[in-house]
């Protein structure tokens, strides 16, 4: 994390303009940097880039890349005849321009390949592909049913007191359930396991917030501000969709895929004391 603190001569300057001078950055780079709420101000994320800055004032912020660069391999997790399971990197959107599904199609030389569902761009794990179009409409179908096993791994703010608890506000105006499981905690986050049964926009974020637990690292429905210096180096929202389990449409038993906890989230837990899980 840099720290750059605002001089006299400097105040006025908008956010923007401020980190484009002092980090040599173009005005689109320092945008998408604040647009990233990779950016603190007086250890407030500030996410508009015309916010006016004072003199005195301190602004935090990462000095490596927003976001990973995509790798050159997606790793497959497990597949079947008709399906396969990738392991979506954070920082990697799951369809659209230069997205995993367009780098699995040029990687496997399978131009049907179909992304079943979708993970935020700053959540890792289990992502579900079909591989024909046939595939893909069958399994929709089951998703549509609810009868889909999904489990994320997750650090938030804070001590849960509870070693279960189920969360069940609408989202929306729709029905939304949460149910989340307790791994290890210390005073400041909790490390915890978390099944879905809907999957509404930005449901586990969502959730978590509204108990004010919301996740360590989520810059929109997150900590805005923070005393913990910890909380200012976590590069991205520690959500992670580790395991994926419904059955297989095509006829043949059950699909599951299972993904490890990646490198940064691991860091990410023995940066406020939970040492490996």
């Amino acid at each position: 994390m840099l720290t750059l603190t605002v001089t006299r001569s400097e105040a006025g300057q908008t956010l923007q303009n401020f980190l484009a001078e002092r980090l040599k950055q173009s005005k689109r780079q320092a945008k998408d940097r604040i647009d990233a709420r990779q950016v603190f101000v007086n250890r407030q994320c500030i996410w508009m880039a015309r916010h006016i800055l004072q003199g005195g004032d301190t602004v935090d912020t990462r000095t490596d890349d927003l976001r990973p660069a995509a790798p050159r391999q997606i790793r497959v997790l497990n597949e079947t005849e008709h399906y396969l399971f990738a392991d979506k990197p954070c920082g990697l959107l799951s369809i659209g321009p230069g997205g995993l599904e367009e780098l699995l199609r040029a990687q496997r030389g399978e131009p049907a390949l179909r992304c079943v569902h979708r993970l935020d761009r700053d959540t890792s794990g289990c992502l579900l592909v079909a591989r024909s179009t046939e595939a893909f409409n069958r399994v929709v179908s089951v998703f549509k049913t609810r009868r889909v096993h999904k489990i994320y791994d997750v650090l938030v703010v804070g001590r849960l007191d509870r070693a279960a608890t189920t969360i069940d506000t609408p989202l929306s105006g729709d029905p939304a359930r949460t149910h989340v499981r307790r791994i290890a905690v210390t005073d400041d986050v909790s490390f915890a396991r978390v099944r879905i049964e809907t999957g509404r926009t930005h449901q586990i974020r969502l959730h978590l917030a509204s108990i004010r637990h919301p996740v360590v690292g989520d810059r929109l429905h997150g900590l805005k501000t923070s005393r913990d210096p910890r909380f200012l180096r976590v590069p991205r929202q520690m959500l992670h969709a580790s395991e994926l389990e419904l059955d297989d449409p095509m006829g043949h038993g059950q699909l599951h895929g299972h993904s490890p906890l990646p490198a940064d989230f691991r860091r990410c837990l023995e940066l406020f004391g939970l040492g490996k899980q």
